[in-house]
């Protein structure tokens, strides 16, 4: 129970932090939520590349993972939607707030203290490979067939930019010259408590409104996505601390991502807003329960 509360609790806190100051303040989320995107996030992203330890066993494994994991979640959304004669546009926001958990925001600080710094280092594989495999596809389904278009605004990304300079580093074995890494280090470190901070004044600016769609969605993201990422995980043969991250990033809420898309390219921006904001909250219930199965059967 320990280990479970030093994980949750400082995050949460972060959170908390965020919220009240969101209530209090009246900032710009959009200007902190570039400063992340072009700044913050590629500079983790470089950093941990640059220094990590992690196999390629395993880096392949967690991708493969998340791969399966993503395209089953999208079919039981897909399913679900059929079966209950949903509408086009909200049939696009439950695949989609399903198939999208916040392995950034939420999902890199849970498990750097759940798991530590071997944990984090897979949890940045699994969002890297969620950036490439969401920011392809997730677009070309919303917008009916814009694959292309996905393509280019995946170019856009400084994410794609930062992850091919970070492994052009580890492959070649680039020494960066002038405590250069420290102060990627540096940069790198305020990545995570923005990240939270962010979420709290999102919640704090969005309307919280509950009922049947909003929690049978977010339960299908948060419980759904740890049970079929355990599934997978268990078909696959991964062990210990890669089979932890998988289950522990797959059982994220959902991410403001979604909402962004689906404003973006097509859906219900309303409902997938909704299920964000829901899905984050109860989370914070979730993920105890998930951190406590991850210690006493794995």
């Amino acid at each position: 129970m320990i280990v479970i509360l030093s994980s949750i609790l400082p995050v949460a806190c972060i959170v908390l932090i965020g919220f009240i100051i969101g209530k209090k303040l009246n900032l710009d989320i959009s200007t902190l939520s570039r400063l992340s995107l072009y700044v913050l996030y590629p500079a983790l992203i470089i950093d941990n590349l640059y220094k990590t330890t992690l196999s390629g066993e395993s880096a392949f494994a967690i991708t493969v993972g998340f791969l399966i994991t993503f395209v089953i979640l999208g079919i039981i959304a897909w399913q679900l939607s059929n079966y209950w004669q949903f509408s086009t546009d909200l049939k696009k926001s439950l695949i989609t707030t399903t198939a999208l958990p916040n392995v950034g925001n939420l999902g890199l600080p849970v498990t750097l203290f759940a798991l530590g710094e071997a944990g984090l280092e897979r949890a940045i594989v699994y969002l890297i490979a969620w950036n490439i495999v969401v920011l392809t596809t997730v677009p070309a389904f919303l917008q009916s067939g814009g694959f292309r278009s996905s393509i280019q605004f995946m170019l856009k990304l400084p994410l794609t930019w930062a992850v091919t300079f970070g492994v052009c580093l580890r492959v070649f074995n680039v020494q960066l010259p002038f405590k250069l890494d420290e102060g990627l280090n540096l940069l790198a470190n305020g990545a995570i408590p923005l990240a939270l901070l962010m979420l709290g004044l999102q919640i704090a600016n969005n309307r919280l409104s509950v009922n049947l769609y909003e929690v049978g969605a977010s339960f299908l993201r948060l419980m759904g996505g740890a049970a079929i990422a355990f599934i997978v995980g268990k078909l696959l043969g991964l062990e210990d601390l890669d089979l932890k991250v998988l289950i522990l990033q797959s059982s994220m809420p959902t991410a403001i991502t979604a909402f962004l898309m689906v404003n973006e390219f097509g859906g219900d921006a309303v409902q997938t807003a909704r299920v964000v904001v829901v899905s984050t909250l109860l989370a914070f219930i979730t993920l105890p329960g998930v951190l406590f199965a991850l210690q006493t059967f794995i």
